[in-house]
């Protein structure tokens, strides 16, 4: 009698953020088994499709919980190779937010170690947590290899930059020490259906600073299913290490911002068209070589 072979089941926390949900999306389509861990401030709206999913999706388990609760992660990981982790605050950002996405994120990297099946950890950070620096505007390249400056992300109050950059470190610093693999997707702005209903604070809070990140040559969006996709990814490609920088697009026009502001109308202010005709081209200094590597093997349609 020939073996079966035992299907694949990972796990998406917290999967009912925006980035989470289009992430389990695609393991399903792809046909992977997928554990759902949502947490009770997760966004309402994604929370209820994800329930509907599950209600004619075999391949889905929902798992409810806390990220300040260890063991709750562990339930969820249970049979698990990898985790796609996709911390997000629905509430917003404040210095105390901060601390508590650290803690959560702590506790994430955690489990996974002490959980046998976990091969690797899919960790979804943000390109804010590379580009904010006193002396960014001096650099000619920025790539995988640049943090930000949490002393400067307090100090202009980036409270989503700061949140994204002490976690990501506080995760590579105890991934490392425990010996678990490891890998960060560091996403520019996210776009794509219905953002701006279902990801208003995260998208908000990201452009803070929207008009440096500009004039610097630091503002990138990505589409959603293209993101998901590289997360994915990065799981299956066993060679895949360390960062990677993803996005689709550096802003660096007026009528390239005019653009943006538009496919996140209403949620931010259009400017008048007329303030658009201005022909100023900055310098685009976000580099992602990693990433062009990566994605050689999706569809063209995606990249």
């Amino acid at each position: 009698m020939a073996h079966e072979e035992k299907p694949t089941t990972v796990c998406v926390l917290d999967a009912s953020t925006y980035v989470g949900f289009w992430i389990l999306k695609r393991l399903l389509n792809k046909g992977y088994f997928v554990h759902a861990a949502i947490q009770n401030n997760g966004e309402k709206a994604i929370e209820k499709q994800i329930k509907e999913i599950e209600k004619v999706e075999e391949k889905l388990v929902l798992f409810n919980v806390d990220v300040l609760d260890y063991q709750s992660i562990l339930v969820a990981l249970k049979d698990c190779c990898a985790l796609f982790c996709c911390l997000d605050s629905p509430d917003g950002y404040d210095d105390k937010m901060v601390d508590l996405e650290v803690r959560g994120a702590i506790n994430v990297v955690e489990a996974c170690a002490q959980t046998d099946s976990i091969q690797k950890l899919v960790f979804s950070s943000s390109l804010t947590a590379a580009i904010w620096r006193e002396d960014i505007c001096s650099e000619k390249d920025v790539d995988e290899r640049s943090w930000s400056n949490q002393d400067f992300c307090r100090k202009l109050k980036l409270w989503y930059a700061l949140a994204k950059t002490l976690s990501e470190q506080a995760a590579w610093a105890l991934a490392m020490d425990r010996l678990l693999c490891m890998v960060s997707i560091n996403a520019g702005l996210v776009l794509g259906p219905a953002v701006t209903q279902q990801n208003p604070q995260s998208t908000m809070f990201y452009l803070e600073g929207a008009a440096q990140m500009y004039e610097n040559g630091v503002l990138a969006f990505v589409d959603v299913n293209f993101l998901a996709d590289v997360h994915i990814r990065a799981f299956e490609d066993r060679s895949t290490s360390g960062r990677y920088f993803c996005f689709n697009q550096i802003v660096n026009t007026e009528e390239e911002a005019f653009k943006l502001a538009q496919s996140l109308s209403p949620l931010i202010p259009l400017p008048p068209r007329h303030e658009c005709q201005g022909s100023e081209v900055y310098a685009e200094r976000l580099k992602a070589k990693k990433l062009s590597k990566l994605v050689e093997a999706l569809p063209v349609s995606l990249i």
